[in-house]
């Protein structure tokens, strides 16, 4: 077994480490310095390389016939990986080439600025909404639980088309599936337990196509339902996985910056009174907080050929960890990366990834953000910390789980 005192990057294969960014971003910077491509070998899992530079990463996502999403896209155990493939899923990360371009097609125009330009107004409303209900709460809250979760989830199960009575059903395994290592958020101990999450996903999913497919209606979830490729409809996984990773990858993201950005903001007021004071800066803004938070921690690539990175020889076969949470505070790709700027420019942050397989949902996520931030500081007198924030324990998607907080609101 490597421990993480023998090889720093061995906390990327440890979900309680997250719950410490200072500890986390400690021991990232060590594998950075001294072994920025290491190999990982812990219980439980599978061997990985570690990459967790900006330029090797940038270098690996660059190289998609060298590297493949294929068969495991994210780091899990070697029990959760065997459980994955027994249940086939087949998500647009788990694709790659000709495959990828067809399925990413089905969603694409969806995210395109003409869409979302006539989404603006809907986004805006439920920004309204969530601070509202803010304001409501009566000045102390956990804000992660209050509004957190529940205005990303809005937006994207509105844009797929959910009924709101189905909303928070759908946000409980959304926790559960991307929360499964965290002992508040998990559906239970067991990785079988913890996989129904999924199947209780697919199952409501496979009564939506369904729907969709009797009674088309202008959403996303018909334009998934009714899709074909090479002139053939998409088969029940294929369809449901689609579902599933807009679902959750729509909502826990960007609910992770909201939170996290908020902290940010809080623990640097000098930033806070900036943006409030310049509202035109929301833009520089947003990226910063993506890039503080860096909602996914992590993909994994599968080397198909033999290779070399920064020395080392990565055979065919062999897993590679890309480690966005690390690259996001390289010292060599931004100046000054442990400080709090929402002036930061240039901001090529690696939060959405790189390449082919650049977040589709990027510009939503933008929108969403910047829209709350801008309702909630057009209103806001003052706030601070009510307690301690929490951290979830995580080695794929996640954030805050809770941000007590004390505000006074106009």
């Amino acid at each position: 077994m490597t421990t993480a005192e023998a090889v720093p990057a061995a906390v990327l294969a440890t979900p309680a480490a997250y719950k410490d960014s200072e500890s986390l971003h400690a021991a990232l910077a060590a594998a950075r310095r001294d072994d920025p491509v290491s190999l990982v070998e812990v219980d439980g899992y599978t061997p990985f390389w570690a990459v967790t530079k900006y330029a090797d990463i940038i270098k690996v996502e660059r190289a998609a016939k060298t590297f493949s999403n294929s068969p495991r896209p994210v780091l899990m155990t070697t029990e959760q990986d065997k459980l994955q493939q027994q249940i086939g899923i087949d998500t647009l990360i788990h694709m790659d080439g000709a495959k990828h371009r067809q399925y990413r097609a089905i969603g694409v125009n969806w995210f395109k600025p003409s869409a979302l330009a006539k989404l603006q107004e809907q986004v805006n409303a439920l920004a309204k909404r969530f601070v509202d209900k803010l304001a409501a709460a009566g000045g102390e809250c956990d804000f992660v639980q209050t509004v957190g979760v529940d205005y990303p989830l809005y937006v994207i199960m509105s844009l797929l088309g959910i009924p709101e009575d189905d909303f928070a059903f759908m946000l409980k395994l959304t926790q559960e599936l991307v929360g499964n290592d965290d002992p508040e958020l998990q559906r239970s101990t067991s990785d079988e337990e913890n996989m129904m999450a999924m199947l209780d996903m697919f199952a409501y999913f496979q009564k939506l196509t369904e729907n969709r497919r009797a009674d088309p209606t202008d959403d996303l979830a018909s334009a998934i339902a009714n899709a074909t490729v090479d002139g053939a409809p998409l088969d029940d996984i294929q369809t449901v996985s689609y579902y599933a990773i807009v679902a959750t990858a729509g909502h826990d993201t960007t609910s992770s910056s909201i939170t996290g950005g908020l902290q940010a903001l809080i623990e640097h007021p000098d930033q806070l009174a900036k943006l409030r004071d310049n509202p035109d800066l929301m833009p520089l803004a947003v990226e910063e907080m993506i890039r503080w938070v860096t909602p996914v921690k992590e993909f994994m690539r599968t080397a198909v050929e033999d290779t070399e990175l920064r020395g080392k020889t990565i055979k065919a076969g062999d897993a590679v960890l890309l480690s966005y949470v690390s690259a996001n505070r390289d010292e060599e790709a931004f100046d000054d990366p442990f400080a709090f700027d929402i002036e930061r420019e240039p901001n090529k942050h690696l939060a959405f990834g790189h390449g082919l397989h650049f977040c589709l949902g990027a510009p939503l996520a933008r929108m969403e953000i910047g829209a709350f931030f801008r309702e909630l500081l057009s209103r806001l007198d003052h706030i601070e910390l009510a307690g301690e924030p929490q951290l979830t324990a995580t080695t794929f998607v996640g954030g805050l789980k809770h941000l007590p907080i004390r505000y006074t609101l106009r």
